[in-house]
């Protein structure tokens, strides 16, 4: 199931990088703010590989479309959902109309309401 949200960044996060079994790697997040009703929400995106390339197009302040999938994997009895972007889209070129909306094609997405075990995690 592919999702989309158009929004506006509010935040990039720096570039991380490491080294693992299957050799380097490297992840981004970045944070974008969307309008759902009347209410502004927040939600935060990685991206992976080369795909973290798509940020040095856009900037803080852009309003984008960002087409992602939800995963959720298990660690310890605990489950732990991830937003992965896999493209951004700036709306500068033609973007008619306003506000920013969620366009849901299917069930709705369920992420960590819990951010106090933000540093629990283990990774």
């Amino acid at each position: 199931m592919s999702l989309e949200v158009t929004g506006t960044i509010t935040q990039i996060l720096p570039l991380e990088t490491g080294e693992g079994k299957n050799g380097p790697w490297k992840k981004q997040f970045f944070v974008i703010e969307y309008m759902d009703g009347s209410y502004a929400k927040k939600v935060c995106f990685s991206l992976w590989g080369d795909k973290t390339s798509s940020l040095n197009e856009v900037q803080q302040g852009t309003q984008v479309k960002v087409s992602f999938n939800i995963e959720s994997r298990e660690y310890n009895g605990r489950w732990y959902t991830d937003a992965k972007a896999w493209r951004i889209e700036s709306m500068l070129q033609g973007s008619a109309g306003g506000g920013s909306t969620f366009v849901d094609q299917g069930a709705d997405p369920v992420f960590n309401e819990n951010p106090a075990d933000e540093n629990d995690l283990p990774f």
